[in-house]
């Protein structure tokens, strides 16, 4: 959900945008319907059901979603509408019963005021009281079908395929050799000794995989045979492809190993083409792959466990020479999306087998396995994963960056003096390496973060760890990297670049552009087209114009808003 802060700061790129391409997972605007009053209650009715449904979000009344420029955008809500009749009519029509949150945002434009309904996530489906229902998928409300209704059994933990008892004595369906592995892989994880030291089936037992004395798909997909799991999960398969092209491969491997098992296997193929590379670090020498374990095997255990073993469609890991995706059946749940994976409160597919792997400390309950993925290649100053989420399954890209040696030196060294650098706080840093500042909305973005949140992170940044430099006021500020932390940062060849050498030549460039234009008596450029011309985003060219026009009396604007433009002129 949205804050009131975040909703303000989104609003102002509507000077650019239309709010129907800012709209997400968890936020979407409404124009109010001031001709019926029935039917805006409907529509806050519909729109409350259908965001319940998707794992609550934040909608905007008084918005038209499909007009550029903020002053036409912005309509608002009459001051006659009570948001307590909305939150009666919105409780009054639902099954269950939802109870949003309204709140007043005041604006210049239109009637002076928006409606902003925040829906907190709940235990859907949710429907009207005639059983009609609606669930967000992405930026659209979908009808609530039997597909996505047994979807939200799954998320809801009403429906756990890997919790389903399998009809045959455990001893017909155990592998001696998966289960001596899944002990020795929890040990290594430090699992309790006096669990590990049970027998096979007391082991299950007491992981919660063995119920009624029968084994559970959860139990057989961590200590089932092949033949058992072929048997009673033929939905489940691993396939591990090394690829010459988009196209073609050149090696291929399949399985239908117990989990722990096809881990091992699946790492052992990928490091078999996965290059060390040496660093020299007074009298040791460090060796680092191209995709650290950790990752590998974090994003392997990810796709394992939150596969869809209902689908017959084979968990997917492509190598090719510059990346490795791994795909899983099943899309992600629970309003989970890929902006904001990182920090978004767990929800698994399967709870049973989920629950188990906890007991073995296999895995965590609080989502700390993206992050350790993060973590794992920000600390080599590596590009974190990409996430992308295609409806029925889950792919996790690894890019064969290369290893920044005074960027892993630089976290080591203030590990050593008790500071243990944040997920957010590494992407900030890698961020500011390849760009000359950044601002509060990109930093919230980068992070997955709310504009709150992010204005204590970087503040924190530059007051108590050194790190950064602040500029600007107001909206306009924003955070360099210091320069002693940029030549600590730095990779050999880049320390002599000055971080603001981008920035000045773009106003060296900008200036020359508009005297050129003033020359020729051609009109001036708005900011859209300034943009195109630096590659800077918005704020940034509003910043660099006011500094072009404090430096030169020459640098003129008229016009506001979208429709403003900058020329160069004595008049």
């Amino acid at each position: 959900m949205r804050s009131l802060l975040e909703v303000e700061a989104i609003l102002d790129q509507l000077e650019d945008q239309t709010a129907e391409e800012l709209e997400g997972q968890d936020l979407d605007f409404k124009d109010w319907d001031a001709n019926s009053m029935d039917k805006a209650l409907r529509t806050v009715i519909d729109w409350a059901v259908c965001m319940a449904n998707g794992g609550g979000g934040t909608v905007v009344f008084g918005v038209a979603d499909k007009v550029r420029g903020r002053a036409s955008a912005v309509v608002g809500v009459p001051p006659e509408v009570d948001v307590n009749r909305l939150k009666l009519a919105v409780y009054d029509a639902t099954d269950p019963k939802l109870t949003p949150v309204f709140e007043e945002l005041r604006v210049p434009e239109g009637t002076g005021r928006l409606i902003v309904m925040q829906i907190y996530p709940g235990l859907p489906p949710y429907t009207d009281t005639k059983g009609r229902g609606t669930i967000r998928v992405g930026r659209d409300c979908k009808p609530l079908t039997g597909t996505l209704r047994r979807k939200l059994a799954v998320e809801t933990g009403e429906s756990d395929f890997s919790a389903v008892v399998v009809d045959a004595p455990p001893s017909r369906l155990l592998s001696a050799a998966a289960m001596e592995t899944l002990r020795e892989v929890a040990s290594r994880e430090r699992a309790p000794a006096d669990l590990l030291g049970l027998g096979d089936v007391e082991l299950l037992d007491a992981i919660g995989v063995v119920k009624q004395a029968r084994l559970t798909r959860a139990g057989l997909l961590l200590g089932g045979s092949d033949a058992a799991i072929r048997e009673h999960i033929p939905g489940y398969v691993w396939t591990h492809l090394r690829l010459a092209s988009d196209t073609d491969y050149t090696d291929r491997a399949d399985g239908h190993d117990t989990l722990t098992v096809a881990i091992g296997r699946l790492l052992d193929r990928i490091h078999a083409d996965n290059p060390i590379q040496t660093v020299r670090q007074g009298l040791f020498h460090f060796e680092y792959r191209t995709y650290p374990e950790i990752a590998l095997r974090e994003a392997l255990l990810n796709a394992l466990c939150h596969a869809d073993y209902r689908i017959a469609s084979p968990i997917l890991v492509k190598q090719f020479q510059d990346r490795i995706e791994i795909t899983n059946p099943g899309g992600l749940m629970g309003g989970i999306t890929p902006e904001n994976i990182l920090h978004h409160t767990p929800v698994t597919r399967n709870p049973c087998l989920v629950d188990a792997l906890v007991r073995l400390r296999l895995i965590n309950r609080s989502n700390l396995g993206i992050q350790r993925m993060y973590t794992a290649l920000l600390i080599e100053g590596k590009e974190p994963p990409s996430i992308v989420d295609l409806g029925d399954a889950f792919r996790l890209t690894f890019r064969a960056s290369k290893l920044s040696p005074a960027f892993r030196a630089f976290v080591a060294e203030e590990g050593n003096r008790g500071v243990d650098l944040s997920v957010d706080q590494l992407l900030i840093l890698q961020h500011l390496l390849r760009h000359p500042e950044i601002d509060s909305p990109s930093a919230a973005r980068l992070c997955q973060r709310s504009q709150e949140e992010i204005r204590e992170i970087l503040p924190r940044m530059e007051r108590d760890l050194g790190y950064l430099d602040r500029g600007g006021s107001g909206r306009g500020t924003y955070w360099t990297l210091r320069a002693d932390t940029h030549a600590r940062l730095a990779a050999p060849g880049d320390l002599d670049r000055d971080r603001r050498t981008d920035w000045e030549a773009a106003k060296t460039r900008v200036l020359s552009i508009l005297r050129q234009r003033s020359e020729r008596g051609e009109p001036g450029m708005s900011n859209k087209e300034i943009r195109a011309i630096t590659r800077l985003d918005r704020n940034q060219v509003v910043r660099l114009l006011g500094e072009l026009r404090r430096e030169d009396s020459h640098v003129k604007t008229s016009g506001y808003g979208a429709g403003a433009r900058y020329f160069w002129g004595d008049a």
